[in-house]
């Protein structure tokens, strides 16, 4: 399964300023594109429908010759959404709430259905009165032509021109000329990796069309067919690499049921989302393993210690470094404490706020 949401928010973090370059142009006369702070995510929750939402990114940036700051939030909709606008606002009116910035809203529509125009506004009206009217900015990807952005010497188009308005008979065309693009604008190897992927998983083609991309290919001048026939030589390196992976998987959830029984969907998930590492020290672990229980207080092990990992970084770039003392308070809390923690550090400002919020969990447990 396709992980949308991870996959556009690497690509608009990495080329934030390329993305607002090239669909918000206007923004960029007022924008210091230097001065730029990804913000932690924003977690919502919605009461009445009992869901969760985390705005996809934030970012803080400085109007150019002014000291002030303005918020710009960018959300990305992999999938047609009734009220999507009431959400929108709602975002709108919570981060307005938190930061007392003005806030630029953005919707990246990713999905390939429906090719409606998306609405661009959420409206509060009466017959005779209207309450509210909030709008915000639309990039629509299937009503965008593919041939409109060939010319733009952007990473971003050549990674989005793949979500675009495309016929099915220019499916290997579009996928050739993104690559032709992308090899045009030299960027490090892993920035040059970030754009390969995202074309390839959503330019996967049939064995018909890949014959008639190998053609594509055929018609890009020599020195940009090289360095394109290396991105798709390293396409296949992945794919075997992918396959030994998913063979190490299977092994390891053959071994698992015969061990514990049969897997429910949800741990069935978080074995096949471990890292081959992680997949290494399971197979060791699970050969003690008795009961469910077994697993379950394993993968709690590993999530406190993936948490603490993260935590322990925030810290450090909210708060600066701290005592080794101070660290192993950290390490020694439970699950519950640690995602209370992981709350409060927001509003940490120096590091005295991180050992009296220690401090009063201290008391209240002694009390």
């Amino acid at each position: 399964m396709i992980d949308h949401d991870r996959l556009f928010k690497e690509l608009l973090s990495t080329f934030f300023v390329e993305f607002i370059e090239l669909f918000l142009p206007d923004v960029m006369a007022y924008l210091e594109p230097e001065e730029l702070t990804f913000l932690d995510k924003e977690v919502f929750t919605d009461v009445t429908a009992g869901e969760r939402y985390e705005a996809d990114l934030l970012v803080q940036a400085q109007w150019r010759g002014e000291p002030s700051c303005f918020l710009i939030h960018v959300e990305n909709q992999a999938k047609a959404q009734a009220n999507f606008g009431k959400r929108m606002f709602r975002y709108f009116a919570r981060l307005s709430e938190k930061y007392d910035l003005p806030i630029y809203p953005v919707v990246l529509f990713s999905y390939d259905q429906p090719k409606l125009a998306a609405a661009s506004q959420f409206r509060v009206e009466f017959p005779e009165f209207r309450v509210l009217e909030f709008n915000y900015r639309v990039i629509q990807l299937n009503r965008l032509n593919w041939r409109d952005y060939l010319g733009q010497a952007n990473p971003v188009a050549s990674a989005l021109m793949a979500k675009m308005q495309i016929a099915p008979e220019d499916r290997p065309k579009v996928k050739a000329q993104c690559l032709r693009l992308l090899v045009t604008l030299r960027l490090d190897p892993a920035r040059m990796q970030l754009i390969s992927g995202f074309i390839d998983t959503y330019l996967s083609l049939t064995e018909s069309e890949e014959q008639a991309f190998q053609s594509e290919l055929g018609r890009i001048e020599p020195e940009q067919q090289e360095r394109v026939m290396q991105i798709v030589t390293s396409w296949m390196r992945t794919g075997i690499e992918q396959g030994r992976r998913e063979g190490e998987v299977s092994i390891v959830m053959r071994l698992l049921k015969r061990k514990v029984g049969e897997l429910n969907p949800e741990v069935e998930t978080k074995v096949r989302e471990l890292s081959e590492s992680q997949l290494e020290a399971l197979s060791e672990a699970l050969l003690d393993f008795t009961s469910i229980n077994d697993l379950i207080y394993w993968f709690d092990r590993h999530e406190k210690h993936g948490l603490i990992s993260i935590i322990l970084r925030q810290l450090q770039r909210k708060v600066g470094e701290f005592e080794p003392e101070v660290e192993a308070q950290v390490r020694g809390l439970e699950v519950a404490q640690l995602e209370e923690l992981s709350e409060a550090l927001l509003d940490f400002e120096h590091l005295g706020d991180l050992t009296d919020w220690l401090r009063n969990l201290e008391r209240g447990e002694e009390g």
